[in-house]
């Protein structure tokens, strides 16, 4: 039988902040990417919680959470990820980060390196000053509300290549509307983050898996935001991390294969600390 993924609510001073939560054993913290939820872990959570303790949030601003009241930066979400673990009694978590995520679980690991067993690090774009600016001004246009509502047939058509099904499209767009009218916080968050990434990143002593969905890295590619390549500054900053790619991987890839994302994670956990 799956086992049973719960909700709760966090009480920070800054508002609410929802997490799943499910498993029994050693906790893996999943942070998701922007605009999305915990909701993009919700195939891989229960395969995950079937031998361990496996947690995910909702980012300030995000599905379910509340809106912080001002611009977040990428600092902030690591301060509350360390809220989250606090309030769990989570000493020490490994984490795996997708997109934003990615950002916040190495900034997690590179300012609280004793509370970091593991990393996963996922799908981490190069974005340089090119792609910061094109991010913000992007992803702007495509959160307004319009009168006509013309802008939720462009959200469900944004994704129609590679979503792979209506229902997974519509998870997603439910994700997209919580953060219509509202600043896109993980943008900002990320855009004023990503130069000082590499540096950052090699602040990280722990083991360190990296996972890259190839379509995903190439698309942000065909959008202009970011070149594929750019994204090996990620192995420099972690020369000890292991590497493995899923050449059909897009940006739903949590959603889409979550059984092959769910052994890869696995083994990478259970292998012994050297």
């Amino acid at each position: 039988m799956p086992k049973p993924i719960k909700r709760a609510f966090l009480d920070t001073e800054d508002g609410q902040i929802l997490y799943r939560i499910g498993g029994e054993g050693e906790p893996l913290l999943l942070l998701h990417m922007n605009p999305r939820s915990s909701d993009e872990y919700r195939e891989l959570m229960p395969i995950i919680a079937q031998k361990r303790r496996v947690i995910a949030m909702d980012f300030m601003g995000f599905g379910d959470s509340d809106k912080p009241p001002r611009l977040y930066s990428v600092a902030d979400y690591a301060k509350t990820v360390i809220a989250l673990l606090d309030e769990l009694g989570i000493e020490k978590t490994c984490i795996l980060g997708n997109h934003t995520g990615a950002f916040v679980s190495g900034e997690v690991a590179a300012t609280y390196p004793e509370r970091v067993e593991k990393l996963i690090v996922c799908n981490v774009a190069g974005f340089g000053e090119d792609g910061k600016a094109d991010l913000m001004r992007r992803f702007d246009e495509g959160f307004k509300i319009k009168e006509d509502g013309s802008h939720l047939m462009e959200r469900w058509l944004a994704r129609s290549r590679y979503v792979g099904s209506a229902e997974l499209n519509h998870r997603w767009i439910l994700d997209d509307l919580k953060c219509f009218g509202h600043p896109l916080y993980a943008v900002w968050a990320v855009a004023n983050y990503c130069l000082d990434a590499p540096e950052r990143f090699k602040l990280i002593k722990c083991p360190a898996l990296i996972i890259w969905g190839i379509d995903d890295m190439e698309e942000f590619e065909r959008l202009g935001l970011a070149k594929a390549k750019d994204r090996f500054f990620l192995s420099q900053a972690l020369p000890q991390a292991k590497v493995v790619e899923f050449p059909g991987g897009t940006i739903c890839m949590m959603n889409q294969i979550p059984e092959e994302i769910a052994q890869a994670v696995t083994e990478f956990l259970d292998s012994p600390l050297v």
